[in-house]
């Protein structure tokens, strides 16, 4: 009956130590491994690893200290290979060497994960702000309005960047998915004031007179949807994956909220005062 016998690490370094290890045959006798077994010296192969069919040596490696992510240690040896002193190999970080005519290094692992998630999601982004701008083209019937509903978008940045180095996190592709939505939070309160004052001056009330209502009527209900959506992303603040779709939320909806008062108003009268006089009886 075969037997099978499992170390513990530090018990395998020893051969001799675990040759005179002692079992317990069948009739209680103590007999020691090296009866039993036998050995045969030898080397093994080492395996030979390919990617893609071109063969390869992969040295694996992670980041100790404060910093959490490896990016910065891999740029920092990157650095180092690009150096005066370096090795001077050429050094690939997204597409794979091409063939075995020199010694080349290919970033993988841990970038390749950030690289492809932040690139699709930028794509996405930028799909989002297409779709938006077409949505908002068909509303307005103007191709000029969308551009002052969407001028507010790249204010989130300034919410957004300063919660992430406020609360020391790191921004992850979750905040990226924060900013997506922010963009669509804030075209909708854009929406709301520029619809408002487009109502108001349909009504016969200065071109002025109402982007100034627009402000004092609208802060309100769009302060209120504000602070709703950011308590909602309270509940997600502590999550080691979500946190960063809470900080972009939160911090994000606070200061693009505040300043879509502002900008909206003041960029829309500054840009249509001229064509909606003319239009006034």
């Amino acid at each position: 009956m075969p037997i099978r016998l499992q170390l513990e690490e530090g018990a395998k370094i020893d051969l001799d130590q675990v040759l005179n290890m002692k079992l317990l045959s069948q009739t209680g006798q103590s007999v020691p491994i090296s009866e039993l077994v036998t050995i045969k010296r030898g080397t093994i192969d080492a395996p030979i690893i390919h990617k893609n069919m071109i063969p390869m040596i992969m040295v694996v490696a992670d980041m100790s200290g404060p910093l959490d992510s490896p990016l910065y240690g891999m740029f920092d040896m990157a650095g180092n290979i690009d150096g005066k002193d370096g090795l001077g190999f050429e050094q690939h970080y997204i597409h794979q060497p091409t063939g075995l005519d020199s010694i080349a290094v290919l970033w993988d692992g841990e970038w390749k994960i950030t690289y492809e998630t932040f690139r699709d999601m930028g794509i996405a982004y930028a799909v989002g702000m297409i779709a938006i701008y077409l949505l908002v083209v068909v509303q307005f019937r103007s191709y000029l309005v969308p551009l002052i509903i969407m001028a507010p978008i790249p204010l989130t940045v300034i919410g957004v960047m300063p919660g992430h180095a406020l609360l020391g996190a790191q921004f992850t592709a979750t905040s990226m998915i924060g900013m997506i939505a922010l963009a669509g939070i804030i075209v909708r309160n854009s929406i709301l004031l520029v619809d408002f004052i487009n109502q108001e001056t349909a009504s016969g009330v200065p071109f002025e007179r109402a982007v100034i209502h627009s402000g004092a009527v609208r802060a309100k209900p769009i302060m209120l949807t504000a602070f709703a959506a950011m308590i909602g992303a309270l509940f997600i603040l502590d999550d080691p994956i979500f946190n960063g779709l809470a900080i972009s939320l939160i911090f994000g909806i606070f200061i693009s909220t505040i300043l879509t008062l502002i900008v909206i108003p003041v960029l829309y009268y500054t840009t249509m005062k001229n064509r909606m006089t003319l239009n006034q009886p």
